[in-house]
């Protein structure tokens, strides 16, 4: 069974940095797409970042330039390293795996989810 178990969330000023982490476990990891996601309070979850199999990423728009995701294949791991963070990005950050190697924005294409890591920035 698939396991993502996500870590670094926080509170954290302004203009800070945090960087998450999610471990995987159940399959092999470097197959597949991973994704970021973030759900803030009264809002639907929305697309934060993607990277394929190969390496390839994707960003939303409001996050270029400031964050950045990585993989790491032999430890299992995917990162969301976050810096410049601005009150807007607070929100419940999720980690996913879908069962392709190529990235997606959409999260009905993710099979299988975290249980979230809380990211607080304050203004």
């Amino acid at each position: 069974q698939v396991q993502l178990v996500e870590s670094g969330g926080g509170l954290v000023r302004a203009g800070g940095s945090l960087r998450l982490s999610c471990a995987a476990s159940g399959r092999t990891f470097s197959s597949y797409a991973m994704g970021w996601f973030r759900q803030a309070p009264g809002k639907e979850r929305e697309f934060v970042a993607t990277i394929a199999w190969s390496g390839g990423t994707e960003y939303t728009d409001s996050v270029k330039g400031r964050f950045t995701i990585s993989r790491d294949n032999a430890k299992n791991t995917v990162y969301l390293q976050m810096s410049s963070l601005k009150p807007e990005d607070t929100a419940v950050y999720y980690c996913a795996t879908r069962n392709y190697g190529t990235t997606s924005q959409y999260p009905n294409d993710y099979r299988y989810w975290g249980q979230g890591t809380q990211v607080t920035v304050s203004s």
